[in-house]
């Protein structure tokens, strides 16, 4: 019988080989559908409370014993408590039960359905894919309804663990060490699965079709945590071609972990700082494991998420502090806030915007609502006593909103001043260019800030007019079309003639045929997902700064994408067969 490869989307590297034990999650699928008598209605509403508060205490108690690989995901842990008291899903269900006269379980599933609906208006991916944590806390008090419970002991020796989901909880409640690779239906890149996944240090790969289908408890399957595939019942060929992969990735891991903790410079002294992109305070493990210089991007919006209140300023100090200190006296780049109403669905409703990526958003919003803007600013401002700290604002257009920004901080300045408390009124303050304005006007910028950073993701899509999520276009978008290329030169040579630094991050900063153009501009940082972290660095002390000045120029010249594509490919394979096998497949969505 012939092997079958099912696709889906790698999100931690790695092989194993191994037999499957598909992860039941007590799985309703039909739910009961009930109108009620006007005297069942109390009682429904009692037994639905119920509910939610045993999954409450089944998620606080799972909570309090994390394993140590897992205790770094308790704030995800926390994001599902907040859910539980979200009165968008609890007492709109109630509402629904008391309301409509309907059982417990429709009424959830309504509930669930008006969130769903709300999430799908937004444009950003990572947003939409939070709504799953939604969907995994509504099964788990649809379990408890049901009275059903799941079952974790039946795991007996070290397998390949499917599920149509995996969350923190599910993970928490498994003995790791039987663990060898996991491959789920739902998810995507940025999901807690790929979090969960890489910080263990096992092959995953989410968002696989035909996964439930396909699969049997017992078969023997291959996950490819590099393409982003699995096979099911491999015959001895692929069995030997994997194995032979397995063999090779894990000799090239053990190489770039060994010297991922010396500088970024090439072979002829050029030095490049690589720093880490993270969202989670608990990642800083991650990026220091991983020879992290510093962080060059700490995105700030997962502490607004999922929240019944918004986050006040002591809560936001000691986040930042803590942070700070820890990475002290290495870098840290504070980012404030990235997104728009339409994410405090809660707080601010959901803005009729038909395009909410090119809305009220990032500092656009900060500057309507400056009250919530001025408590970041004065919590990053106290944490900035402890560390190296920095703070940059997102999604800069011109010189109005730049002078705007920098002059509320200078009002939290002078505010904290006068209130007796600490900060560094030395702070260095920069803004991403990811915007066509920005770009063309980059010099004009550089004279207000101390230091830029490229965010190319949005850079691109805006630049090119494609959404890299639309599969009808995403195929143009390309990170080394002529006009990037230019657009990002521009950028540096802009930032180096005003006397400030530069740094890039976002996909290009983390993928190896980009990397050496970036040096080849003498770009003075890059940050990236910490796990990319290892190989870019071997990528960097492989090189030649003489060598990438001479790529770079080539490049320049080249006038079509084809081409520029060609001649990166072949140049780059020559220096660094072993980052292209291996490395290039695993680029993630790394949002800057």
């Amino acid at each position: 019988m012939a092997s079958v490869v099912l696709k889906g989307i790698p999100v931690s590297a790695g092989i194993s080989i191994g037999k499957a034990f598909f992860l039941s999650r007590s799985h309703i699928h039909k739910l009961p559908r009930q109108t009620l008598a006007d005297e069942l209605i109390l009682a429904e509403t009692a037994r639905l409370e119920a509910a939610f508060k045993q999954t409450k205490d089944e998620l606080t108690a799972i909570r309090g014993k994390l394993p140590p690989e897992l205790r770094e995901h308790a704030l995800i842990m926390d994001s599902h408590l907040m859910i539980l008291s979200d009165p968008k899903l609890a007492g709109a269900a109630k509402n629904h039960v008391l309301q409509l006269r309907i059982n417990a379980e429709w009424a959830l599933e309504k509930a669930v359905a008006e969130i769903d609906a709300a999430f799908n208006a937004l444009e950003d991916p990572y947003f939409k894919e939070r709504m799953q944590d939604v969907r995994n806390v509504a099964k788990r008090v649809l379990g408890h309804l049901a009275g059903q419970q799941q079952d974790m002991k039946a795991i007996q020796g070290r397998v390949v663990l499917l599920a149509h989901d995996l969350t923190p909880a599910d993970t928490a409640l498994i003995e790791v060490d039987k663990i060898m690779s996991f491959a789920t239906v739902l998810g995507g890149k940025t999901s807690h699965s790929g979090i969960l996944a890489r910080s263990l240090g096992i092959p995953a790969v989410v968002g696989v079709t035909g996964l439930e289908e396909r699969i049997e408890d017992g078969k023997l399957v291959v996950v490819d945590g590099l393409k982003g595939r699995v096979i099911i019942d491999p015959d001895e060929d692929d069995l030997a071609h994997y194995s032979d992969m397995k063999y090779q990735f894990e000799g090239y891991q053990s190489a770039i972990i060994r010297s991922c903790h010396l500088p970024g410079e090439t072979i002829d002294g050029y030095r490049v700082v690589v720093n880490a992109n993270i969202e989670l305070f608990e990642e800083v493990s991650s990026v220091i494991d991983n020879g992290g210089e510093g962080i060059g991007l700490y995105r700030t919006e997962f502490s607004y998420m999922n929240r019944t209140q918004l986050p006040d300023e002591d809560e936001l100090t000691e986040e930042y502090f803590d942070l700070a200190s820890i990475m002290a006296p290495k870098k840290v780049v504070i980012r404030t806030l990235d997104m728009g109403a339409d994410k405090f669905m809660t707080h601010f409703g959901t803005l009729e915007e038909s395009n909410p990526a090119m809305g009220l958003r990032a500092i656009r919003f900060c500057m309507s609502h400056r009250d919530l803007f001025k408590t970041q600013l004065r919590a990053i401002l106290r944490a900035s006593v402890v560390g190296n700290v920095s703070i940059m604002f997102p999604m800069i257009s011109g010189l109005r909103e730049i002078r705007q920004a920098t002059n509320m901080l200078r009002q939290a300045k002078e505010e904290l001043k006068k209130q007796g408390l600490r900060f560094d009124p030395d702070m260095p303050v920069g803004c991403m260019v990811e915007l066509p304005s920005a770009v063309m006007i980059a010099e004009i910028l550089a004279q207000e800030v101390d230091f830029f950073s490229i965010g190319t993701n949005d850079l691109i899509q805006y630049s090119l007019g494609i959404d890299r999520a639309n599969r009808y276009v995403s195929y143009l978008y390309q990170p080394l079309h002529p006009a990037i290329v230019r657009s990002i030169k521009h950028v540096v040579d802009s930032a180096h003639q005003a006397g400030i630094e530069v740094s890039l991050c976002g996909e290009m900063a983390s993928d190896p045929y980009c990397v050496p153009i970036l040096m080849g501009m003498q770009i003075d940082a890059i940050s990236l997902n910490p796990q990319a972290i290892p190989g870019i660095k071997r990528i960097v002390r492989q090189a030649t700064m003489a060598d990438c000045k001479d790529l770079l120029k080539q490049v320049l010249e080249s006038r079509t994408v084809s081409r520029t594509n060609r001649l990166v490919r072949d140049n780059i394979f020559q220096r660094f067969p072993d980052e292209l096998m291996f490395y290039s497949s695993l680029l993630e969505t790394d949002e800057g």
